[in-house]
Order: structure tokens, then sequence, then C-alpha cells
């Protein structure tokens, strides 16, 4: 990658870092700066143009659907700014931008448009490993409580959505999220490094749960 393309990144991620760094939802600067690496990462396998990984990693979150009152477009005009702003070319902002809408996950049922490009599939992938794991699980209670989200209730069973607005609207417990988001990601991986690192992170929250239906129903 040439001098030029790297300055570019280092910019991005220093408006991203300054936007984001105090941000209290799990969607704060380490989370993206988790995705970068892990795009960066999981990149090496593939043949990829890591210029645009890079990008959509940084920016994947720059206006998230679910802040904004599920506008889909939102983020990749927000992302389009940014990179016009420090002159990166046409293509390249539309290759980001397209990565941008595609990349969320919007209810388990919901009909939701492929990655066409395999920067997209990369991202994407790196985007659902940070929300699995320790850091996952970590990430899935800051959410619930930025949310006002009760910790768990056993009368309210998990809902399985049919569309980013069921899913934007829904309102249930923390613990709910597990099988409504999290324990699905394992089989939607896209690369194979992805899938190897999945698999243990799911591993983990399955254990987790376990343990905290262990002590909730008071078994010592």
């Amino acid at each position: 990658m040439n001098n030029y393309k790297k300055d570019i990144i280092s910019k991005v991620a220093n408006i991203v870092e300054k936007m984001f760094l105090k941000e209290s939802s799990g969607h704060d600067w380490w989370h993206i700066y988790r995705v970068w690496q892990n795009s960066i990462n999981i990149g090496k396998n593939e043949n990829a143009d890591m210029f645009i990984v890079q990008l959509a990693a940084l920016l994947h979150d720059i206006a998230d659907w679910k802040f904004h009152n599920g506008n889909q477009d939102a983020g990749p005009k927000k992302a389009g700014e940014i990179l016009e702003k420090l002159g990166v070319d046409q293509i390249t902002i539309d290759l980001v931008k397209e990565i941008i809408k595609r990349l969320s996950f919007k209810g388990a049922k919901s009909k939701t448009e492929k990655m066409n490009t395999i920067e997209g599939l990369i991202v994407q992938d790196a985007d659902r490993l940070d929300a699995i794991g320790a850091i996952g699980i970590a990430r899935t209670f800051a959410y619930g409580g930025y949310k006002s989200r009760i910790l768990y209730d056993p009368e309210i069973k998990p809902v399985m959505h049919n569309s980013p607005e069921e899913y934007i609207k829904n309102t249930s417990p923390t613990v709910n999220h597990f099988y409504e988001k999290l324990f699905l990601l394992k089989d939607l991986m896209n690369t194979d490094s992805a899938k190897k690192i999945a698999e243990k992170r799911h591993k983990f929250m399955e254990a987790y749960l376990d343990q905290f239906y262990k002590e909730w129903n008071h078994e010592f």
C-alpha cells in the first residue's frame, strides 16, 4: 500500500477516534479499532483491496442505523462526506458506502442484502466477531444498559424478528439478545478465518449462559 493510502487511513482513524472515544453503548472507538484490526488479520488470507477494507472497517459505525431511527442511509452518507473531504476517489467511496449499507445484522428472519465483494465479506466478519465471545458479552450488556433494558426475565421469550423495523424496536431483556442475534452469528461467517474464531467464541458464550442460569436458579 502506498504512502498516500496510508495517510488517508491514518486521517480517517483520527477522525473516528475523536468522534467515538467516549461513546458508552459498546459501539465506541475501541470496538471500531478491533473491527479494523480483525479486518486486517482476516484480509491477510484473502485476495482483497486492503485500502477499501480498512476504510470500510473504520467507518462502518460512523452513523449506525440503530442510533438514527433505522435510517440505513445515514452511515453511508456520513462516510461518503468524510472521504470526499479527504479527496478519496469516487469509485473507492462508492465501494465503501455499499459495504457499510449491507453490513449490519437486521433481524433473524429479516431479508438483508448480501455482500457482493470480498472486502465487504471481510469487514462483515470482523464486525460480527466483535459481537461474540467475552467482549461480545460485555458489549451486549453495555448496550442493554444504554437502552435501559432489563437484564433478564424468564417469562419473556426471545423473538426472531422478521424485519429491521421489528429488530430495532425490540425492547426484550438483554439475555434474550444472545438468542436473537449472538448465537446466530457463528453460522453467518463468510471466511474460513472468521469461522474458526467464531467457533471458540460461540462456545464461550454457551458456557457463560450456562453459569448465568445456574446462578439465577440458585444452583451452587
